[in-house]
């Protein structure tokens, strides 16, 4: 199996590196501290990734995407992991789930989103609700040519501040999962009690819950199916968690490009730190974790775009284990810069906070062994 990159996704990387350190390098600092990003700067951009051609990268050409396959957003994903989590939304990796939509929501919905007029994310977790949507409680329910939607939503990325909402709501309580739930396209100005939450890293990237009252839509605001929302979510649920595997491969890199860095400047008892075998050892397994990780991420992508029957697997592999090398990796590169590591002087301890959350969201690491595990018992049957 061949993984050499294409002359096509080899210039697509370069692209992205060069657009990371001369956009998102120089402001991580800045909003690390003040936890906040001007809506402004955002667009801007937001707008500078269109005018390359890499916004909305994950999307079909014929949605005015770059159309690429799985291996390509792994691409880009193991570059923009080595910036902040709200610097690398400026990218546009878009809602996936907009494939599904119709042709005259393609204009008003897509087009905009495409074109990074408009913003969107997905809201699915709910108080008692997050990686099993069958414990979803928020309702829609007709009213005459309406829909009318009553629930909370929590842990919710980006609903304080983009233009349109994504929610998952039960609309047929007797049916089994696969045809319980409906997609609906909700405006920010019909959420009720927005609430922000203060968070250990992913600072500037903004996490709420908010409630529905009566929020009432037409049909026309149905995204995918009626009872097919489960279809219309779990379509980009694999490409999601494998982008987050290439983030944190991404991530590692970047940590220990620093620790090696570090080493070889940092002296102490008459010598550099890389002099000392102990601490050639601690970059020697990031080393191999890494290349670990990067192949489980690269197959995963591969089986993805082959559309193997084992993709799904491949990918709660890939996520698993790249999410949790890469906090090892923050954790030994930490240690290896000793105190300066601990200050925030260096992007060290930022690794550290931020990379703690990609263990949890789009899928926990026990829920990825849940479904390795369920796989494996099942060839076993």
């Amino acid at each position: 199996m061949d993984f050499t990159l294409t002359p096509e996704l080899l210039a697509i990387q370069d692209l992205v590196s060069k657009f990371v350190d001369r956009e998102f390098t120089p402001l991580e600092d800045e909003i690390d501290a003040a936890d906040d990003v001007d809506p402004l700067l955002m667009a801007e951009l937001r707008r500078k990734a269109v005018g390359i051609g890499l916004y909305a990268f994950n999307l079909p050409a014929e949605l005015g995407g770059a159309g690429l396959g799985a291996l390509g957003e792994v691409v880009i994903g193991e570059e923009t992991g080595r910036t902040s989590m709200p610097l690398s939304e400026t990218v546009g990796r878009l809602p996936q789930s907009v494939i599904f939509a119709t042709a005259e929501q393609r204009e008003w919905l897509v087009g905009p989103l495409v074109r990074a007029e408009r913003t969107a994310c997905v809201a699915l977790t709910e108080p008692d609700a997050g990686s099993d949507l069958g414990g979803i409680r928020t309702r829609a329910v007709r009213s005459g040519d309406k829909w009318v939607l009553n629930g909370s939503k929590t842990f919710i990325s980006n609903a304080s501040t983009s233009d349109y909402i994504f929610v998952l709501a039960v609309t047929n309580p007797q049916a089994p999962l696969r045809n319980r739930l409906t997609v609906f396209v909700v405006d920010r100005d019909q959420l009720q009690g927005i609430h922000g939450f203060r968070k250990l890293g992913w600072r500037g990237y903004h996490i709420s819950s908010f409630s529905l009252d009566n929020c009432m839509l037409d049909s026309g605001r149905v995204l995918g199916e009626v009872h097919g929302g489960f279809a219309t979510m779990m379509a980009s649920i694999n490409r999601t968690r494998l982008y987050i595997a290439s983030r944190c491969v991404g991530a590692a890199r970047e940590l220990l490009r620093l620790g090696v860095e570090h080493a070889g400047l940092r002296t102490t008892f008459g010598k550099t730190l890389a002099s000392h075998q102990a601490i050639q050892f601690m970059l020697a397994d990031i080393d191999v974790e890494l290349e670990a990780a990067r192949m489980l991420t690269y197959q995963a992508a591969w089986k993805v775009d082959q559309g193997a029957p084992d993709a799904r697997i491949a990918v709660s592999r890939a996520k698993l284990y790249a999410s949790e090398m890469a906090g090892r990796a923050a954790d030994t590169v930490l240690q290896v810069y000793g105190g300066a590591g601990f200050m925030a002087d260096h992007p060290i301890e930022r690794f550290y906070r931020d990379l703690r959350g990609y263990r949890i969201g789009e899928g926990s690491s026990e829920m990825q062994r849940i479904q390795i595990g369920r796989s494996l018992l099942a060839q076993k049957a």
